[in-house]
């Protein structure tokens, strides 16, 4: 075993040069130096099942070697230029990724993370529309630079209170509500986005949307919503922005959320799982918006070589393991053994919601201080048992399932016979 100095070591120094801003899970948090696929592996050997996949991020596995491999290989040849000199993976990953995002969206530019993508997603709109103006759902979550969270609907993520002062986002209600039947919630919705076009739609470039909320807590919108929402809009010639940071290359049982909504979005953002850990992101839109951005303009890392032939691998492995009929399917098990023991503990468990392996279940939403740390509690006896669960939603009272899409059948039941039992076990 090497010398690691051990998860209260780790925290001294976290807590003598991180910013102060910077938290982490756990009350007695394992320090985590190694992954393979679907596990972790702390400091003294503890073996963990990550039922979070870093927030959706290694969707094909920790340090995967079929993709890992083929990383190391491109670090050892070519690190780094730019996309001011010519080298062929980049233009390689454009080229596969036109081939599986919605016909007609086949331009990319390569940026680092989802907050830069989602950035030059809005520029974007702005340089194609000639309008300045956005909007967004509340509780949305889309970055964490200036515009990004001006956007961002979630209080806690919008970090500068000058924010509040932003005069050119316009919020929207989100098409759910605590205990509201789906189609009254959607309607709402959709009668506040017409309001708001009907007033101002001239002045509007484009609307950002999570297909589904994640960190708002796993809002799965109803059927039909995002194709009336991109109806409307396309009456005031306002772009639609998918936001598939967390929800794209098979989370949800589809390459894209949207592509199981039958809608096709004017821009597409991605990052998370198309690197597997490797920083890689890109947003993408068809040849007619695409020439409006025209301006001389580049992302020092984007798309640099080891993340380019990351991308590629990991398409590699989504394709050739099937892994968005695995999250459908797996994902269908993981939801109904979920809604079992809703069922059977009414009192903690209020809801199960979601799509493919994305997955929430809400605790205690007549009470969501109490739901908050009762999230936290089983979090900390999950741990223990050897499983790592994610947590969110507005009142963080969420636990979160979004685990690697090579998860199997066996690591379902455990997970689920563990939690059962720590519910049983902290609350009866």
């Amino acid at each position: 075993m090497q010398n690691y100095i051990g998860p209260q070591n780790v925290l001294e120094k976290r807590k003598q040069y991180f910013y102060p801003c910077t938290s982490h899970f756990y009350r007695n948090p394992p320090q985590l130096v190694k992954g393979e696929m679907q596990y972790l592996y702390g400091h003294d050997g503890q073996r963990y099942c990550d039922f979070f996949a870093g927030v959706s991020v290694v969707a094909s596995g920790h340090c995967n070697p079929e993709i890992a491999e083929r990383t190391a290989e491109q670090l050892k040849m070519l690190q780094h230029t730019c996309t001011i000199y010519l080298t062929q993976p980049n233009v390689d990953l454009a080229e596969r990724l036109a081939g599986v995002l919605p016909r007609g969206v086949n331009r990319t530019f390569f940026v680092n993370s989802g907050s830069e993508a989602n950035e030059g997603a809005l520029t974007l709109a702005r340089l194609h529309t000639g309008r300045r103006g956005f909007l967004a759902l509340e509780q949305g979550l889309h970055g964490r630079t200036y515009l990004t969270m001006s956007v961002t609907g979630i209080q806690m993520w919008r970090t500068d209170p000058q924010l509040e002062h932003e005069r050119d986002v316009t919020f929207i209600p989100r098409p759910y509500e605590r205990g509201v039947d789906t189609e009254i919630a959607a309607r709402r919705s959709l009668e506040a986005l017409k309001t708001v076009l009907e007033e101002k739609g001239e002045e509007i470039a484009a609307m950002i949307v999570e297909p589904i909320q994640g960190n708002a807590g796993i809002i799965v919108p109803p059927e039909g919503y995002f194709a009336e929402v991109k109806a409307l809009l396309e009456q005031y010639g306002v772009l639609l922005i998918a936001d598939e940071i967390q929800t794209g290359f098979g989370r949800t049982g589809a390459m894209f959320a949207m592509d199981r909504l039958g809608v096709v979005p004017d821009i597409i953002t991605m990052a998370k799982a198309l690197g597997s850990g490797i920083p890689v992101a890109a947003f993408a839109t068809t040849d007619e918006i695409a020439a409006s951005y025209n301006r001389p303009s580049a992302s020092t890392f984007g798309g640099n070589p080891v993340s380019s032939a990351t991308g590629l691998a990991v398409l590699d492995y989504i394709e050739s393991h099937h892994l968005p009929t695995r999250a459908q399917q797996l994902g269908a098990q993981l939801q109904e053994g979920l809604q079992d023991i809703a069922n059977r503990y009414p009192a903690i468990v209020s809801e199960v919601r979601g799509a493919g392996l994305m997955i929430g279940a809400e605790l205690c939403w007549d009470d969501t201080r109490r739901g908050a740390e009762l999230v936290d509690d089983v979090l900390e006896e999950m741990k223990d048992r050897g499983y790592i669960i994610g947590k969110n939603g507005v009142d963080r009272n969420v636990l979160a399932f979004q685990p690697p899409l090579v998860i199997t059948e066996d690591d379902i039941s455990g997970m689920l016979a563990a939690l059962e039992d720590t519910l049983s076990k902290l609350y009866f």
